[in-house]
């Protein structure tokens, strides 16, 4: 059961990212463009809390289920999974990662290395990363420009607080997120690269969100998250992030 604990914590979002820049533009300007292409700074900046729900296919697995995803900002998260009649649970509440073990229903605070990802990922899953980067002690940095996929990309490195790496394909029609890849702890605890593919964005009150995700690890293809719902500023309560 420990392999699915360590697997939830690959279903959460990044955040969704907008026509040719030249190759030495400014990377401030390049985050202002991907900041517009989501619906601008006004709109971003007046988004408090965010609910996830959809679909999930682990197809690595054999297994299906649903999920709902909670973000408040500016890095407080939660996500809810079943699966197989289980209800697996991951959340930060901005000082401490935490999960339920649906074996035993009862809370348990999450090992360093995992917990580690989960406050990366209720940062990167918020607004106010992408908005103040330098103010959480990150720093996006251009490196080129890259066909990806048959889309001319611009690839950008991020550089967590921590000193993890991300590195991001801005799709340079859209300004939107296509993939991000990064090293993550699979459901094995051994360290893998992991791809994450952006697609079917559409518009929530004027909010651009990718409404398909597709998980790639080492080359294979490890699931697919596909959203149904997406609810702004419901008014969630810090409560739902802390500990049960």
């Amino acid at each position: 059961m420990k392999k699915t604990f360590s697997l939830c914590l690959l279903t959460v979002f990044v955040l969704s990212f907008v026509s040719s820049p030249s190759f030495g533009e400014d990377v401030s300007e390049i985050l202002k463009k991907m900041i517009d292409a989501q619906g601008g700074r006004k709109l971003l900046e007046s988004i408090k809390d965010t609910t996830v729900t959809g679909d999930i296919e682990i197809t690595q697995m054999g297994l299906a289920g649903t999920m709902t995803m909670y973000q408040k900002e500016p890095n407080k998260s939660r996500q809810d999974i079943e699966v197989m009649g289980m209800v697996i649970t991951n959340a930060f509440d901005g000082e401490m990662g935490w999960m339920i073990n649906p074996q035993t229903g009862s809370s348990e605070e999450l090992p360093e290395e995992m917990a580690a990802e989960a406050k990366r990922n209720a940062l990167s899953q918020g607004n106010s990363f992408i908005l103040n980067p330098e103010k959480f002690g990150a720093k996006y940095t251009f490196k080129a420009k890259e066909k990806v996929d048959d889309k001319d990309c611009l690839v950008l490195t991020l550089v967590y607080a921590d000193g993890h790496e991300t590195t991001m394909y801005v799709d340079t029609e859209t300004y939107l997120l296509h993939k991000t890849i990064q090293m993550v702890t699979n459901q094995m605890g051994v360290e893998v690269e992991q791809e994450m593919i952006f697609a079917d964005y559409k518009k929530v009150d004027g909010f651009v969100y990718p409404f398909t995700v597709t998980i790639i690890q080492d080359g294979e293809e490890f699931g697919i998250m596909t959203t149904t719902e997406v609810k702004i500023n419901s008014g969630l309560e810090d409560s739902l992030f802390e500990m049960e």
